[in-house]
């Protein structure tokens, strides 16, 4: 899968069909010639007729049955040249692997883009502020910031992380990085007065911005003496110091604010913030900020409210309403403030922070979702927050079917979805739920065919994209579901290109029983195409991790399938609270042979009862 893996587009060289395909004797559809990557190693895909042979390098190569190949070869550093032979026919592929280690000078001076923080950064006193740069060894180097000198010094050996791609190749231990070069230090400033005190210094460069009291002390300084000479250069991104008691307060003006833990989009998300979410800044990184409650959101996402004071609320009452198909529970508070979400076995804790509780009475009647809700206060937070309200709702059944948060002006409101089966049938009926050809009688399933149009996915040896594939099982899994008594909706059912956020909103929309998204698997440039296939799951959210490792072993055992695994992961379409989300990975384009059977027509029709088979059985498992 494209998206999940970050492999290159296959459509820009990519023969669009396999009838075009069957046209040329020799192809190789990656890599395409000029390729960069920072592996170790890369594989070819590529297929030929399957009487002869094919030769890398002068070298004969594996093929399946059909003659498609895809072995791994080791790469070097700068430029490998590589000749694939067929009979007659002859194609060549330059891929040129670079460095991922920074390239240090040799004299006096510091290494391109090396100097950080490389972005304009605002801390509170007594936080941290750190410094690096990279040059040459046995430098001096040091850092001027307003009153103070840093001095960095030289960093030992470190380990270096692999991609979170590593996981998906088995290959996600950590190596040995030489940080040789790299110098680091850091300080504080602690007292806020003292600042003040000079600000009006020029020689400090520290200035005040008015409105708020906050001290910027200008952008750092970078010194490196190296053989008796010396050289400064400025740092790019300046140091802000906020007042404490005049923080910046924000509201969240996306639907959904995307909270993470750290200041780019590299950091894992925590529970997304609800349109009209309230928090005061305690720090920024260019374009992130941190807020009070320690999420990090982007500021594109919010808007500052002008002589706003941190948000705190207490809270009285909880409200409780059920409507069809769902219960709602309503937190009435005097402001917005951000909340958190976590589910376990067979419960549902909800946090609300900066909260403090006068709660005497809450109503929650024999709700067929809910037993029991329960509640405690959290102690104050280390920025001097109020903590929070902790509710955990304890539920009746341990699958979930999906929740949304909102906020109705100051109020909260949490909406849990009740099991299908409440919903769909009553009395007698849902005893009648399972008899043969109403086996999903009343019940919604979303079908999402991964990419479309431009996304084309992954591609097998022959250039089949990944796209076509998905749409033609996922039409026979929605033929087979209907058989069933199931209401299916499809994303697409043409190749058309179809945005991430138009398939989250439709599965937010439509709040099917369960959401599907299937697509089919390649993988990252140092990945064993030749010898990596079978069937993989991802899911995200505790609600769905029992169908998906139902599905799972289901898939597998009834087709004689391997197994890929099943994974967590922070995907687009495994994201979706609002219902129990997958997305199942139905084989390897890039195997030579599983790419066999992954076309084969009678194959994608068994394939398709045993995925509709498989739903049923896990919708009896949990009825």
């Amino acid at each position: 899968m494209k998206l999940l893996l970050g492999l290159v587009l296959f459509s820009l060289f990519a023969t669009p069909s396999v009838t075009l395909a069957q046209k040329q004797s020799l192809m190789v559809v990656f890599p395409k010639t000029n390729y960069q990557t920072t592996s170790q190693k890369i594989f070819f895909i590529g297929t030929a007729p399957p009487n002869g042979e094919v030769l890398v390098n002068g070298k004969p190569i594996t093929r399946s049955k059909s003659g498609h190949f895809a072995p791994s070869f080791p790469l070097q550093l700068g430029e490998n040249l590589f000749t694939v032979r067929y009979q007659n026919q002859e194609i060549q592929i330059q891929v040129t692997r670079v460095s991922t280690q920074p390239e240090i000078p040799q004299g006096l001076a510091f290494a391109k883009d090396s100097l950080t923080p490389a972005v304009d950064v605002a801390k509170l006193p007594g936080a941290q502020i750190c410094f690096s740069a990279i040059a040459a060894p046995n430098a001096t180097v040091s850092v001027k910031l307003a009153n103070q000198t840093v001095s960095l010094f030289p960093q030992p050996q470190q380990a270096q992380l692999p991609a979170n791609s590593a996981a998906l190749t088995g290959q996600n231990q950590p190596s040995t990085q030489t940080n040789a070069g790299k110098y680091q230090g850091c300080t504080t400033v602690s007292q806020f007065s003292s600042l003040l005190s000079y600000r009006n210094n020029i020689a400090s460069g520290a200035t005040v911005d008015n409105d708020r009291k906050n001290v910027d002390l200008g952008k750092p300084e970078f010194q490196l003496t190296l053989n008796g000479k010396t050289i400064t250069q400025p740092g790019t991104g300046k140091i802000t110091i906020l007042s404490p008691a005049q923080l910046e307060v924000v509201e969240v003006i996306a639907d959904s604010g995307v909270a993470r833990t750290g200041p780019s989009t590299d950091y894992s998300r925590l529970t997304p913030l609800p349109k009209g979410t309230r928090a005061a800044v305690t720090e920024h990184e260019g374009e992130w900020l941190r807020l009070d409650y320690g999420a990090w959101i982007n500021r594109k996402e919010t808007r500052t409210l002008p002589k706003a004071i941190p948000p705190q609320t207490i809270i009285r009452s909880v409200g409780y309403r059920k409507l069809p198909g769902v219960t709602e529970m309503v937190f009435p508070l005097q402001v917005p403030v951000p909340v958190s979400v976590l589910q376990g076995e067979q419960t549902f804790t909800l946090t609300l922070h900066h909260t403090t509780a006068q709660t005497d009475i809450i109503r929650l009647d024999d709700d067929p979702l809910i037993s029991r809700l329960d509640w405690q206060q959290l102690p104050p937070t280390l920025e001097g927050g109020q903590g929070g309200v902790q509710y955990i709702f304890n539920l009746k059944k341990a699958q979930q079917w999906g929740y949304k948060l909102r906020y109705d002006g100051t109020s909260l409101v949490l909406s849990l979805r009740h099991s299908p089966f409440i919903s769909s049938a009553s009395g007698g009926e849902r005893g009648r739920l399972f008899k043969k050809q109403q086996l999903l009688s009343g019940i919604k399933i979303l079908l999402d065919p991964g990419h479309g149009g431009k996304e084309s996915g992954a591609a097998g040896p022959t250039g089949y994209l990944e796209k076509d594939v998905n749409l033609v099982v996922s039409k026979l899994v929605r033929d087979e579901l209907l058989k069933r008594g199931a209401t299916v909706v499809m994303t697409r059912e043409d190749d058309k290109e179809v945005s991430l956020n138009d398939r989250v909103a439709m599965i937010d929309k439509e709040e099917p029983a369960i959401a599907i998204s299937i697509h089919y698997n390649s993988l990252p440039d140092a990945g064993d195409a030749e010898n990596t296939k079978g069937v993989a799951t991802f899911w995200y959210h505790p609600q769905v991790h029992s169908f998906a490792v139902f599905m799972q072993k289901y898939i597998v055992t009834k087709l004689g399938r391997p197994s890929y695994g099943v994974f967590w992961d922070n995907l687009a379409l495994t994201r979706p609270a609002s219902a129990p989300s997958v997305l199942l990975e139905l084989g390897f384009m890039s195997n030579p042979n599983e790419f066999e059977w992954v076309t084969n027509s009678q194959e994608q029709k068994k394939l398709a009862k045993v995925i509709a088979d498989g739903i049923v059985e896990w919708f009896r498992s949990v009825r």
